[in-house]
């Protein structure tokens, strides 16, 4: 006879538990609990029965993994936060009996819990911390813009601050950046840290407030461990181009807004400590006393091995000063797949990488900042692109160059151009030597990899479009299409204008080349209504009246019905091949794709209707 099952001993309703039951077995509270699932990553699960995993109940909440539960039951936080909360009854009752001796040794013996355990078990190397600093960037970028408050403490955003000018400060130091977008949400950027694209968002420079209906201690709960991953982070960073970390920063310079200037980068000193004397049969390796014995065990062990290295005759390593092989990495086949071998990017394989040739490209060229210009975005896009910048004393200080500096190539403006009337002679020559572009201009020279002409971004000009350059998609919306067309079309119609007794050979050839486009046109507008404004327009644009244009539309619906029902036919036979798990997809997919040409339509429209009004335009004037 086989063992007898008992409801809720097995299957999902042991693989999973809910909230409260995860809460009652760690005997903690449910903000703590909260606190410790983002630390750990642990997040609810889905189970596929629902009403299987809550043991026959249909009552919505959350399911966790039993597993993580467990594994949260032997965390070092929770005892602390465990020994935290016996620490605040004491600190209570101390205060409530007025023993202000008591109560002043429990503050100094405060518990306090840390994360770098919980770094080292979510990220075993450091390329896996390097993929995962996005949102900890953002979020870091995030506080530092935030006023400080009750909720939010001064050292806090003082603490974000820092760590984003450390983060801008490596950047710079390393011409890591590639891409930059200016958005309505802020400025996105991106860059290439050890093979890595690195993408994060900095807010402007506006007042920012708190909103009373966000929960800021879920936040400041992920922020406690953005802060931690991006200290161990940021010291491997700098460690690793020879910088000392943290940068020592200059309070004088931070009091009269220097901003990240105030930090000073320092490179590390190898200098060989010779704190105790060494006997003559030890050496200091690495911080550690080796004995010639040990030495000549290693040297034994290596030819043993069959591995011939170059060793010095008194068994002493060389001093640092001289030039040494580095050691590459060797990768070995595994056990498992003998014949592949895993690649894993190191310092000396990055480094050997050929560079990219646009992370120059500001290098010949000296900017300067007009005072209604943001100073921290373009003094970091500059100098990440090995420009040199200055700006006017009312920006803060730390510039290198003032206004009537004679190398200045570029001046970046943001207002309208106004002829001065009290204008010198030497101001006019400076002003003609110069040339004064827009900030878009900076931004779209980089995403492009070359530096653009400067007239379409002259002061006062209306701007080219800003393209976002993480949009590479096939079908993306690219407003840039056509114009060229649409300059062609009109010296077409300028020509027509002044030659109105040309051939009919000519017309009727016209005509002709034109037939194909407007009817691809007409049976888009017929299959698709949201394009029929759009179809209207380029009907009118290549020469067809209102009238013309309806009758045709009446014509074409047999054919188009025609053809739509036999595409709609052949989709549904498709369709019924599916499973219901791929029909739901492929249906989310097609509408996607819906979605998409709809808004396509809707900005090619918008784009044809500002043509017509600028032709209307230089036509009335």
């Amino acid at each position: 006879m086989g063992r007898l099952r008992q409801k809720g001993q097995a299957g999902a309703a042991k693989a999973y538990v809910t909230r409260s039951m995860a809460i009652k077995k760690l005997q903690c509270s449910l903000a703590d609990f909260r606190r410790l699932c983002i630390l750990k990553g642990i997040f609810p699960r889905e189970p596929r029965h629902r009403k299987r995993a809550n043991r026959g109940s249909s009552a919505p909440t959350s399911f966790y993994y039993a597993k993580d539960i467990a594994y949260l039951a032997h965390e070092p936080v929770l005892r602390k936060l465990r020994e935290h909360k016996a620490f605040a009854k004491r600190l209570a009752r101390a205060l409530g009996r007025g023993e202000w001796s008591s109560a002043k040794s429990l503050e100094e013996n405060k518990p306090v819990y840390r994360l770098d355990h919980i770094i080292k078990e979510r990220y075993p190397t450091f390329i896996d911390a390097v993929r995962d600093i996005d949102d900890a960037l953002c979020m870091i970028f995030l506080f530092a813009s935030l006023p400080s408050n009750d909720r939010v403490s001064a050292s806090l955003v003082e603490n974000c601050a820092r760590l984003a000018a450390e983060w801008q400060l490596y950047v710079m130091r390393t011409n890591s950046l590639r891409k930059v977008f200016l958005s309505i949400k802020g400025v996105y950027y991106q860059a290439e840290v050890m093979d890595q694209l690195v993408t994060w968002l900095v807010p402007y420079q506006f007042t920012q407030s708190i909103p009373s209906d966000v929960d800021i201690r879920v936040m400041l709960t992920f922020l406690e461990l953005y802060q931690t991953l991006l200290g161990f982070v940021f010291f491997k960073l700098y460690t690793d181009v020879g910088l000392v970390y943290p940068p020592p920063l200059d309070a004088h310079k931070q009091d009269t807004g220097a901003g990240i200037d105030a930090f000073i980068l320092e490179e590390k000193r190898r200098e060989r400590q010779s704190s105790d004397p060494l006997s003559p049969h030890t050496a200091e390796a690495e911080g550690k006393k080796v004995s010639s014995k040990a030495v000549r065990q290693a040297i034994k062990a290596l030819a043993a091995s069959g591995i011939s290295e170059a060793v010095p005759e008194n068994g002493v390593p060389a001093e640092e000063g001289h030039d040494q092989k580095e050691e590459e990495f060797v990768s070995r086949p595994s056990a498992s797949n003998p014949e592949g071998t895993t690649e894993l990017p190191t310092l000396h394989s990055l480094s050997s990488l050929p560079q990219n040739r646009t992370t120059n490209i500001f290098a010949p060229y000296t900017f300067f900042l007009s005072r209604e210009t943001s100073r921290p975005i373009f003094e970091f896009i500059v100098r990440c692109f090995g420009g040199r910048i200055g700006w006017p004393s009312t920006s803060g200080s730390g510039s290198i160059l003032d206004e009537a500096d004679e190398s200045i190539t570029h001046v970046i403006i943001d207002r309208p151009a106004v002829q001065r009337q009290d204008e010198t002679d030497a101001e006019r020559s400076r002003r003609q030597r110069r040339k004064y572009v827009q900030p878009q201009w900076v931004v779209d020279c980089i995403n492009s990899g070359k530096i653009l002409l400067e007239e379409p971004y002259s002061q006062g000009k209306i701007l080219p479009p800003h393209l976002s350059p993480f949009g590479d998609r096939e079908g993306a919306y690219d407003p840039r299409v056509g114009i060229d067309e649409d300059a062609a079309m009109n010296d077409a119609e300028g020509g027509d204008e002044s030659a109105e007794d040309g051939s009919d050979d000519a017309k009727s050839v016209s005509e002709h080349a034109t037939e194909e486009p407007l009817e691809a046109v007409i049976q888009a507008a017929r299959s698709d209504p949201a394009v029929a404004r759009a179809a209207e327009l380029e009907a009118e644009a290549g020469g067809m009246d209102y009238g013309t244009f309806e009758k045709r539309i009446a014509k074409s619906p047999k054919k188009s019905a025609r053809s739509s029902e036999t595409n709609d036919s052949v989709e549904d036979m498709n369709k019924m091949m599916l499973s219901n798990k791929q029909r739901k997809l492929y249906e989310k997919i097609k509408y996607s794709e819906r979605k998409r040409q709809a808004e396509n339509a809707k900005l090619e429209e918008r784009r044809k209707s500002l043509r017509k009004t600028q032709k209307r335009e230089l036509k009335s004037s």
